[in-house]
């Protein structure tokens, strides 16, 4: 391997991604070019090989991009190194795709015969042509029955303008057609270029954290070369650093003598705190800094907050451990120490959605053994006060109280929906009637399939409305969305008291003229979830200075009239009066425990409204 290292040429180097909608296919095809290029012995062959995670083998989901090194003989008669970089196809993961955007120079955008064009298509499609990528199209999963291959071929030249005689045809699942595709990447994906000016530049695109070997630092060297025993320095903090291995992946970590220009790899040097290594930072050399870095991308911003708490106190310290690793392999999580009065010292995070907000769950519960408690989800708010103060808050337990309010802006978003013509009236009353969208503008995508452009208060589709869109539009429904801009909104705080106590965890914000639905709903779900005490415990919802709803959870009822036989009815009436009385005491002292699902109640109230 370290003599093919030694001989290698940048013109026969190929970096490139593959992007596609969730489930077209992506891993699949990564699969069938380790097997056509044996980077793999047959006998350790398996499904989903880059899928590392068991979270991500279980899903089958890809949710971390993963770069792969494969050496390809060409018709040509040349071998050519072709960097991969297997990309994430989820909405909530697409800051993974532009990281691996810019560490590459081309792009195959995979669309899969069966269901076309998809709205995820279309966002890493522009994103890809931003990055001034070349485009290499082809259509997956021609083998299967239903493909309707003609019907794709014009959807993806409306899309990018590519001739239909120029898009390739082909089945990951059985290997057809991808010799012929990996042929194009070769001829039309440009080698490399790097600049001759002595300078070493290298991106940082990823990063893991290895408990034996510190921070694991995944690079894309655009100019000059890096060694085993080098000095580097990162840009962002100028800190120095000694290089203990470089390497590839092939599709192992595999060390190599020396990164060159052009190269994708990984960097090992002795990090052990993981905030050091930023993602889109710029490594060079301390002896001959580069005057400037290289162009990062933008910081990913989070879409959705949530109260994260240790399932019990004294394990505060041991999740902020684990934040701390978790961070360096996912840029996008952002978190600071909070406090709740309900649920002690934890951390308020920001996700990129839902589905972001459940891996990062169960990732921290598999990998560092963490049970956790969420909150509700909800969003970032802009609050102008009385006195022209502005403040952006996301949790609503700091909401101020609405005599101090002058005026609450909340977050919009750009939504489109691609969807067959049979569902428009429907997705149409879902969004514009449930959801307090507007229609922008609606567009034909090809044959029997149109676009629907929405304005949307993000507050409204991040917790249950993928599931909605799919149930509405029997699942042929795609969405996406991106941020828009911040508009002004009639919002108002509703506080849950459990047992005549305010709990903030249980907090939310809501639309004034949905307030009184969402909150009857959820006292009533919250009635529901909680156990039954020794005494009766009121469940209420406040809003603008006034309890809205209440729901009670019946007391457990001890039977003290049993062995009361016969006799006067007095003696009854007093062992109940007392019974009540000592319960009213009980009541005032009682702890009432709230169980995890009463946190998470408010993701349900959306599934009943079918």
């Amino acid at each position: 391997m370290e003599g093919k290292e030694s001989m290698k040429k940048i013109e026969n180097v190929r970096n490139i991604c593959i992007i596609a909608h969730i489930d077209h296919g992506k891993t699949t095809l990564t699969d069938r070019i380790l097997e056509m290029t044996n980077a793999i012995e047959k006998r350790k062959m398996r499904e989903q090989y880059l899928d590392s995670m068991d979270i991500e083998r279980e899903r089958g989901i890809t949710i971390k991009s993963h770069p792969l090194r494969v050496y390809y003989k060409a018709e040509d008669g040349n071998e050519y190194e072709i960097n991969i970089v297997d990309t994430p196809g989820h909405v909530d993961f697409s800051y993974e795709v532009d990281r691996s955007m810019a560490a590459v120079e081309g792009a195959i955008l995979l669309v899969d015969a069966t269901q076309g064009v998809q709205a995820q298509t279309v966002a890493n499609t522009y994103k890809a042509l931003e990055h001034n990528l070349e485009i290499v199209p082809a259509i997956n999963k021609i083998d299967v029955p239903t493909a309707n291959i003609e019907e794709t071929i014009a959807e993806i030249e409306d899309l990018i303008g590519i001739p239909g005689e120029d898009i390739y045809k082909i089945s990951a699942k059985e290997g057809i057609g991808v010799k012929e595709l990996i042929e194009a990447v070769i001829k039309l994906v440009p080698a490399p270029s790097t600049k001759e000016d002595g300078y070493l530049r290298a991106l940082i695109f990823d990063a893991k954290y290895d408990k034996y070997r510190g921070v694991v630092t995944y690079v894309r060297v655009f100019d000059g070369e890096i060694k085993p025993g080098e000095k580097i320095m990162m840009m962002s903090s100028n800190e120095v650093y000694e290089i203990d291995e470089v390497g590839t992946f092939t599709p192992d970590m595999t060390p190599v003598e020396s990164l060159k220009a052009g190269d994708i790899g990984y960097i090992i040097a002795g990090l052990k705190d993981v905030s050091k290594a930023k993602i889109g930072d710029t490594i060079t050399k301390p002896e001959n800094p580069s005057p400037e870095p290289l162009p990062g991308y933008k910081e990913v911003k989070p879409m959705v907050f949530a109260g994260m708490y240790p399932g019990l106190p004294e394990y505060y310290e041991e999740l902020r451990k684990a934040l701390d690793k978790y961070k360096l392999n996912d840029a996008a999580l952002v978190y600071k120490p909070d406090h709740s009065p309900a649920l002690g010292f934890g951390f308020r995070c920001g996700f990129l959605g839902l589905l972001h907000m459940d891996v990062v769950r169960e990732r921290l519960e598999r990998e560092f053994d963490i049970a956790v408690i969420l909150t509700a989800p909800n969003v970032e708010y802009k609050v102008v006060t009385h006195d022209y103060k502005e403040l952006m808050i996301n949790d609503p337990a700091k909401f101020p109280e609405e005599g101090e309010v002058l005026e609450i802006y909340e977050p919009y978003v750009k939504l489109s929906i691609i969807t067959p013509p049979d569902y428009i009236g429907k997705l149409m009353n879902l969004v514009q009637n449930e959801k307090r969208g507007t229609l922008v503008s609606t567009e034909n995508a090809g044959h029997e399939r149109v676009v629907m452009h929405f304005e949307v208060p993000l507050a409204e589709i991040i917790f249950d409305f993928f599931d909605r869109m799919k149930a509405v539009s029997r699942g042929y429904a795609s969405m996406d969305y991106e941020f828009l801009e911040y508009r002004k909104s009639d919002l108002v705080k509703i506080t849950i008291y459990v047992n005549k106590e305010p709990v903030d965890a249980l907090s939310f914000v809501a639309h004034r003229d949905k307030a009184y639905t969402i909150a009857r709903k959820l006292v009533d779900k919250l009635a529901e979830l909680i156990p039954q005490h020794q005494f009766e415990i009121p469940i209420q919802a406040k809003a603008g200075g006034r309890f809205i709803a209440r729901s009670t959870v019946k007391a457990l009822r001890k039977d003290v009239l049993a062995k009361c036989y016969g006799g006067d009815v007095t003696r009854k009436m007093k062992l109940l009066e007392k019974q009540k009385e000592g319960k009213k005491k009980l009541r005032e002292i009682g702890n009432v425990t709230i169980p995890q699902e009463a946190f998470l109640a408010m993701l349900r109230i959306g599934e009943e409204e079918e």
